[in-house]
């Protein structure tokens, strides 16, 4: 899973919050700690991370990802198994499938970002949770920031799990920012702290991310410690397979989806001869 992937899991790990019923807002805040008086810039530090991962060339040799991977909702007792689909430059598509909950399916084709949920139906995303699907559907969006984001800032340093962190804010072009916090010593991303829009309202997910390892030349976070709400969440991915063949009719929209989209389009040529 890619620091995209991560985000993509987040955006995915509030619709199963929810299914699942965890409906309390209560959310933790990370203490602030002294910031340095000589921060380095943040586009050091997502260079440094991009090395300590593996390396420019070796993120553009991959244009297929599959990872597959299990997911735990720890005090709910509510376990599943997850595939995630990624094929450049923006194809994306998470199956999910929850005990006692059903499937859950994310999907974006780089224009229409969908959901489909056996608890709340079929829905096509609009406005900023739109555009931090599509955004975060971008293959190797680590190497794309500077068009994906409006700026990034080093805003400080806080501890994670005892070690000090580089905090750095990412403004997107459209929606609320995030922050990520990069590891002072290895480069390595070690938390992300994003806010969700959703039909619920806007909701924090708070994902700290460990245990690297080496897929095809790039180093991966293979365990992923969420809070959403008022749950904790344990994601871990077995297995990454990189350049496999995903043809692209994978990235097709469902058919419930193909008519929310064209009803829109309807309601939308209704209002414009108003």
């Amino acid at each position: 899973m890619s620091h995209s992937g991560i985000r993509a899991v987040a955006l995915f790990l509030v619709s199963a919050a929810v299914s699942g019923g965890a409906w309390a807002q209560d959310q933790g805040k990370a203490k602030a700690k002294a910031k340095d008086t000589d921060l380095p810039k943040a586009e050091t530090i997502v260079a440094k991370y991009i090395e300590a991962t593996g390396g420019a060339a070796a993120y553009e040799k991959a244009k297929t990802r599959e990872s597959t991977g299990t997911i735990s909702f720890v005090a709910a007792g509510l376990k599943g198994k997850i595939i995630i689909y990624a094929k450049a430059p923006a194809y994306y598509l998470a199956e999910t499938e929850l005990e006692g909950v059903g499937k859950i399916v994310q999907g974006s084709d780089g224009e229409v970002a969908w959901e489909t949920n056996a608890i709340t139906g079929p829905r096509v995303m609009s406005g900023a949770e739109r555009a931090a699907r599509l955004r975060e559907a971008v293959f190797n969006s680590e190497l794309q920031w500077k068009e994906l984001y409006k700026t990034i800032e080093t805003t400080g340093v806080e501890d994670v799990d005892g070690k000090p962190a580089y905090k750095v804010v990412f403004t997107p072009k459209e929606g609320a920012p995030s922050q990520r916090y990069f590891d002072k010593e290895s480069g390595l991303l070690v938390k992300d702290v994003t806010s969700i829009t959703t039909p619920m309202g806007d909701i924090e997910v708070e994902s700290n991310v460990s245990d690297y390892k080496d897929f095809d030349g790039v180093k991966i976070p293979t365990k992923v410690r969420q809070k959403v709400l008022t749950q904790e969440v344990h994601s871990t991915i077995d297995s990454v397979k990189t350049n496999v063949e995903i043809p692209k009719s994978k990235f097709d929209l469902p058919e419930e989806i193909k008519k929310l989209v064209e009803k829109a389009k309807e309601s939308d040529k209704a209002k414009a001869k108003k």
